[in-house]
C-alpha cells in the first residue's frame, strides 16, 4: 500500500507538473499575441508616419506633395518630410528601409513597381508597422488598404470618349509603366473596349512608362509614319500633356477644337494644365485622379491603421468603395470623374483649387 501510494503520489506530481507547463505555455502564447497585436498597431495610433511619392517630376505629383502636409494635419497625423523616390523603384525599397530604422509608425507609400514594391512591404511587415499604398495597388504583400481610383475606368472612359467623338481611324494610347498594375489596368481597359465597342478604331500603342522625354520621341517617330492619326489617349497628363503638345505642334498638327485637323485628345490626372488646355481647345477631356483625396484618405486610413482597426468592403461615406481586390488586398476606389468643356470651370474639382 505504502509503495503505491508513493507511486500514485509521483504520478500526481508529473500530472501537476504537466498542467503548470501547459499552463505556462499557453499564456506565453497568450502574450506573444498580445505583442504581436500592439506592434502591428503602429504604436497605437501614434507616432512618425513616413510619406515616400514614386516621383516630383509630374505636376499631378507636386500636387499630392503639397496636399501631404496639409491632409496630415487635417487628420492629426504626425507626418515627416515626404521622400522622392525619383522614379527608382529599388531606391523606393531604400527610402522604406530608412524610414523603418528612423522609427516610424506607419507608412504611406506611392509604389512605382506593383511588384517589386513587395520587398519593401515585407520590411514593414516583419517591424509590425502598418502601411497604406497610394495610387497604386501592390501585387502581393501586407497593406492595410490602397487609396486609389478605378483604373480600369480610366481606360474605358478614355475609350467611350474617344469612340463618341471619331467614327473610324487610327488612335494612339501612351501608355504608363506596365510594371505598374495603373498602366496594365488602363491600357487593357483601353485597348479592350476599343475592341468590343467601336471596331472601326485602330489603336497604335507607345509604351512610355511615365517617362515625358519617351513619350516625345516616340510620338514623333509613329506620327512621321501615321501622320492621318485622329485620337490620342494619353494616361498621364502630368508628364504627357506638355512633350504630346509640342510636339504636335512642331509638326503643324496642334489643331483647336472645332478646327479642320483636330487631333481629338483625351488625357488622365486632373492637372490645372489639362484644364488650361481644354479651354483653349488643345485637348478635349481628362480624367480627374483626385490628387487632394489620395493624401487625405491616406492620411486617414494610416491613422485608423496604427490604431489597429479593420475595414470591409461596401460603400463609404465619402462616395466611394472599398472592394476586394484578386490579391485580396482591400482598395478604396475614390471617385475620379471626366473633364470635359462643359464642366472644367467646376470649383469642386481640385484642379480649380491649386494656387
Amino acid at each position: 500500500m505504502a509503495g503505491r501510494n508513493v507511486r500514485n503520489t509521483r504520478i500526481a506530481s508529473r500530472a501537476v507538473r504537466a498542467a503548470a507547463a501547459a499552463a505556462c505555455a499557453t499564456l506565453v502564447l497568450a502574450a506573444c499575441g498580445s505583442t504581436k497585436d500592439s506592434v502591428s498597431s503602429g504604436g497605437g495610433g501614434t507616432g512618425k508616419v513616413g510619406v515616400i511619392l514614386p516621383l516630383l517630376t509630374s505636376p499631378f505629383w507636386q500636387s499630392y506633395n503639397d496636399y501631404v502636409p496639409k491632409m496630415a494635419k487635417s487628420e492629426g497625423v504626425d507626418a515627416l518630410k515626404t521622400v522622392n523616390s525619383n522614379s527608382d523603384p529599388s531606391q523606393q525599397i531604400t527610402d522604406i528601409n530608412n524610414q523603418l530604422n528612423q522609427g516610424v509608425k506607419g507608412l504611406v507609400v506611392a509604389p512605382l513597381d506593383s511588384a517589386a514594391i513587395a520587398a519593401g512591404l515585407d520590411q514593414a511587415e516583419r517591424k509590425g508597422v502598418p502601411v497604406v499604398a497610394v495610387d497604386v495597388a501592390p501585387e502581393k504583400g501586407k497593406v492595410a488598404m490602397v487609396v486609389r481610383a478605378n483604373n480600369v475606368a480610366y481606360g474605358e472612359k478614355a475609350c467611350e470618349y474617344l469612340g463618341k467623338q471619331i467614327t473610324s481611324g487610327k488612335v494612339v494610347q501612351i501608355m504608363g509603366d506596365l510594371a505598374s498594375v495603373n498602366g496594365r489596368d488602363r491600357s487593357e481597359a483601353f485597348r479592350t473596349c476599343v475592341q468590343k465597342n467601336y471596331p472601326k478604331l485602330k489603336v497604335l500603342e507607345i509604351p512610355a512608362k511615365w517617362e515625358s522625354d519617351t513619350a516625345a520621341s516616340k510620338l514623333d517617330t509613329l506620327l512621321n509614319a501615321n501622320p492621318d492619326i485622329k485620337g490620342i489617349y494619353m494616361q498621364a497628363g502630368g508628364v504627357y500633356l506638355a512633350p504630346t503638345l509640342q510636339t504636335l505642334k512642331s509638326k503643324g498638327m496642334l489643331k483647336k477644337a472645332g478646327q479642320a485637323g483636330h487631333i481629338t485628345i483625351v488625357s488622365n490626372d486632373g492637372i490645372p494644365q489639362e484644364f488650361d488646355a481644354i479651354r483653349k481647345g488643345e485637348i478635349d477631356a481628362t480624367v480627374s485622379q483626385p490628387a487632394d483625396a489620395y493624401a487625405k484618405y491616406g492620411m486617414y486610413y494610416i491613422k485608423a491603421a496604427m490604431q489597429g482597426k479593420t475595414f470591409k468592403t461596401g460603400p463609404t461615406d465619402h462616395d466611394s468603395e472599398i472592394v476586394k481586390l484578386p490579391s485580396g488586398i482591400l482598395e478604396d476606389q475614390l471617385p475620379a470623374p471626366l473633364v470635359t468643356k462643359d464642366n472644367v470651370d467646376d470649383p469642386k474639382l481640385w484642379g480649380n483649387t491649386v494656387k
